[in-house]
């Protein structure tokens, strides 16, 4: 392909991503008609053959529970204290988490359609990406999911996240941190890798955005809390 082209192909798919985003935005604003988004209870589910039989028959939404512009994670407080319990993890902690990721929307189209814009962008409404998703599945009950799932199955999202911080807490060094307490510590290895979680339980300072991502975590704890009952 000519040199010249590459360029113009480029700035097309900007524009047609941030067209798509816009409508989101506006959508959720009420801007555009549509299905009344006031009632809290979860779209109506679409038929998958392809998806597997659910683990948690009572509290997973199908896969396609998912999505529509409009977002909170509170819908999910069910599907949040199943997957926590199951893993080990606090369901406060959890929910937080998913109030942190929360800041762009989560509609399956546009996170597709970002994705081939940004091929290294994550998926689902825990936002990981594709290396974390494969690591943490393996020698899960959901082994045989696909990270190109997680747009569509927002409790694969939630399940995944679980496990990965279960997964995380099982590297934190025993006893407290004088600086973090061992939420705050997941969270940062959340949004910043094992690596930089273990350099912060031993003392090191986080930069602006975790730093930033911690400030949010606290701002969103009562709130995570409330959600899930537990405050």
């Amino acid at each position: 392909m000519p040199d010249s082209v590459r360029p113009r192909r480029r700035r097309l798919l900007a524009v047609a991503v941030f067209a798509l985003a816009l409508y989101v935005v506006l959508r959720a604003a009420g801007l555009f008609g549509g299905d009344d988004d006031s009632d809290d209870t979860p779209p109506p589910a679409r038929a998958s053959a392809s998806a597997p039989t659910p683990s948690v028959s009572d509290s997973r939404p199908s896969p396609a529970a998912a999505a529509g512009p409009s977002y909170d994670p509170a819908r999910y407080a069910t599907q949040v204290r199943t997957r926590a319990r199951q893993a080990g993890v606090s369901a406060q902690l959890l929910m937080a988490i998913l109030y942190n990721e929360a800041y762009k929307p989560h509609d399956p189209a546009f996170e597709r359609a970002w994705q081939k814009y940004k091929p290294d962008a994550a998926f689902g409404i825990a936002n990981m990406h594709r290396a974390a998703f494969d690591e943490v599945k393996q020698g899960r009950d959901f082994a045989d999911r696909s990270w190109d799932e997680l747009p569509d199955d927002r409790d694969l999202a939630i399940e995944a996240e679980a496990w990965y911080l279960h997964d995380l807490a099982a590297q934190l060094p025993a006893g407290e941190s004088a600086a973090y307490t061992r939420d705050d510590l997941l969270a940062l290895g959340y949004n910043t890798g094992a690596g930089n979680m273990l350099a912060f339980a031993r003392g090191a300072t986080p930069g602006s955005q975790a730093r930033s991502y911690l400030d949010r975590l606290h701002a969103n704890w009562t709130k995570a809390g409330k959600a899930v009952g537990t405050d």
